[in-house]
């Protein structure tokens, strides 16, 4: 059965998180689900949050990294790894970063910096393909990011620090990533925990449910991003005319199984859509969303309640307010999200000490 911390109405400005999930001890260990979220007073509701997030605090912030990386995948394709505190002790723990469906070094330096900051730990940031400044050597961009790619990318890092025991987070579509590459692996995943920030769930879905504005500005994005540099790279697409047209992100995810390398549709969704391997987890696993995110609405989780309460590893948690990956508190804005993503992290390292 679900605990419920909530004694506050769950529409008002400062609630206590509700959670779902039947792990013993997570609640009482980690503080900030016991009291009440108070969103920063000056970003009064979900798009001020989102608005503050995506268009002043990522351009803003100045926060550079220690190291570059591109590494060459199996087929010829390029990804990177971007890290923070590089020269720090061999045994120091990682925290394996997976970013947002059109995420960048530059765009996820406000959680690298938290995320050092809390922790001590080190932090590198998973680039995927097309991502940031990398080229496309191989005509192949998946927009809910590739296992297979993960995959080496853990390889290159764990023959990097052998030593350091890895944690993760999934930020919104690399949540998915994240949730995929956890559920294929089952026990044989490496990292000591999880967490999935802001999920969409079910793939197939999640897309069309967005809010039409977010949903058009993202689809826009995806085109400027995604297919317009690399056009003469993509004609041979049967889809690319679609994909060139799509006018929200349902209409670009439908088209864009070619881009990631398949041929139909439901070849793309069985080999990248979280949820078909959710069962499949062993690693713990928080999941945070918020009820008034615009993006990856709430009711995404709803279907999944009665597997995730008889799942002891996996616990979620959701808030009255919070929006799409902002979750800022206090006067100066910062994140309680990360907050609480450090605090879980440290809990774990404690009990495997």
């Amino acid at each position: 059965m679900s605990t419920v911390f909530s004694s506050l109405k769950r529409g008002s400005r400062a609630a206590r998180p509700t959670v779902y999930g039947s792990g013993q001890g997570w609640q009482q260990a980690l503080p900030q689900l016991t009291a009440p979220y108070k969103p920063t007073p000056w970003l009064p509701n979900a798009h001020w949050q989102l608005l503050f997030f995506d268009g002043i605090r990522k351009r803003s912030l100045r926060f550079d990294y220690d190291r570059h990386d591109v590494l060459t995948m199996s087929d010829g394709g390029q990804t990177a790894l971007a890290w923070s505190g590089y020269d720090l002790p061999a045994d120091m723990p990682t925290i394996v970063l997976l970013h947002t469906i059109t995420g960048s070094a530059d765009s996820m330096r406000e959680m690298v910096r938290d995320l050092r900051q809390y922790t001590g730990w080190r932090v590198v940031l998973c680039l995927r393909r097309g991502h940031g400044e990398l080229p496309l050597p191989v005509a192949k961009i998946n927009i809910l990011g590739c296992t297979d790619d993960l995959h080496q990318q853990l390889q290159v890092i764990q023959q990097h620090f052998p030593q350091s025991p890895l944690y993760a987070i999934g930020s919104s579509a690399g949540s998915g990533l994240l949730v995929r590459y956890l559920g294929e692996h089952g026990a044989q995943a490496v990292f000591k925990a999880a967490f999935a920030y802001c999920p969409g769930y079910n793939t197939d879905e999640a897309f069309g449910k967005a809010h039409k504005f977010y949903s058009r500005l993202m689809a826009k994005k995806l085109i400027r991003r995604f297919v317009q540099p690399h056009r003469l790279r993509l004609t041979h697409l049967a889809t690319l005319n679609a994909l060139t047209k799509a006018r929200d992100l349902a209409s670009f995810h439908a088209h864009s199984y070619e881009l990631a390398g398949f041929a139909s549709y439901a070849d793309f969704n069985q080999a990248s859509n979280p949820m078909q391997v959710f069962a499949n987890i062993h690693t713990p696993l928080l999941v945070l969303n918020a009820e008034d995110d615009p993006v990856c609405k709430i009711e995404n989780l709803y279907p999944y309640l009665p597997l995730i309460e008889q799942m002891p590893n996996v616990l979620v948690v959701t808030t009255a307010k919070g929006s799409h990956c902002a979750y800022y508190e206090g006067w100066s804005a910062r994140s309680w999200a990360h907050r609480l993503m450090a605090n879980y992290f440290l809990w774990i390292a404690r009990g495997a000490e």
